[in-house]
């Protein structure tokens, strides 16, 4: 499982996350950071991520395209990257229980 972070997140969250999520990335770390949602949609779907943002964008998308990609919806407000850290770590075992769930796509995390 690799995760596309969102340009709305830091691309620090890339080599804290790397040994749970190995292979995941971040939009600037591509050359995505000013596409349109639907490139970097694409650019997920096509290579294999799971969507990680705190914009309702991606999951709106969701609903109307479908998925893959699955989105992780961030629904923290202002914070911290600490705090987006945490909130990950925190949800690991739903993360893991939404990835394998081919019901569902996008997960939302308050």
């Amino acid at each position: 499982m690799k995760l596309l972070f969102d340009h709305n997140l830091s691309p620090r969250l890339v080599d804290r996350f790397a040994d749970r999520y190995p292979g995941s990335s971040h939009v600037f770390l591509i050359g995505l950071e000013r596409k349109t949602d639907l490139v970097v949609w694409v650019h997920a779907q096509t290579n294999n991520y799971i969507i990680v943002t705190k914009d309702a964008d991606f999951s709106d998308m969701s609903v109307l395209r479908g998925f893959p990609p699955k989105v992780i919806w961030l629904r923290l407000g202002n914070c911290t990257t600490a705090e987006v850290e945490r909130t990950l770590h925190a949800n690991a075992d739903a993360i893991i229980a939404f990835v394998d769930d081919p019901t569902l796509g996008v997960l939302e995390l308050l």
